[in-house]
């Protein structure tokens, strides 16, 4: 059987062992075979399923979700399904996009107030002065 080691795979996709670990501790990427030395195996395939889930996480996608999808590709996934979960994804990206303009024009509005009232709002978070 040819393949990784868990080292071997560190190495060629930059996670480390224990990441790796935890992917598969976790049900994300599936337990790879072993070795008559009890080594695990890991074949190239791993190397694709890593940089999906590098990419996946770094388009906002929690590992849950990963896991998820990674499932229903092993599970031969169609086209349309994969485009439903994406446009999902996209209008929860949407969602928190507005959410943040949101808290952005609080903000803006906070930097309006007129120095007098930031004082007086400061000055209640002192202890009162003693007499």
């Amino acid at each position: 059987m040819e393949g990784m080691t868990r080292g071997e795979l560190a190495q060629r996709t930059g996670l480390s062992m224990a990441t790796i670990r935890y992917y598969e501790d976790s049900g994300i990427l599936p337990v790879p075979g072993r070795l008559a030395n009890g080594y695990r195996i890991y074949s190239e395939d791993y190397l694709v399923k890593i940089k999906f889930i590098r990419d996946a996480k770094s388009l906002g996608y929690s590992l849950k979700e990963i896991q998820e999808v990674l499932h229903m590709l092993g599970q031969d996934m169609d086209a349309e399904a994969l485009r439903e979960r994406v446009r999902g994804k996209i209008m929860e990206i949407d969602e928190r996009i507005a959410a943040m303009r949101s808290i952005q024009k609080l903000l803006a509005g906070l930097l309006q107030t007129p120095n007098e009232e930031v004082h007086d709002y400061l000055k209640s978070f002192h202890p009162a002065d003693k007499e």
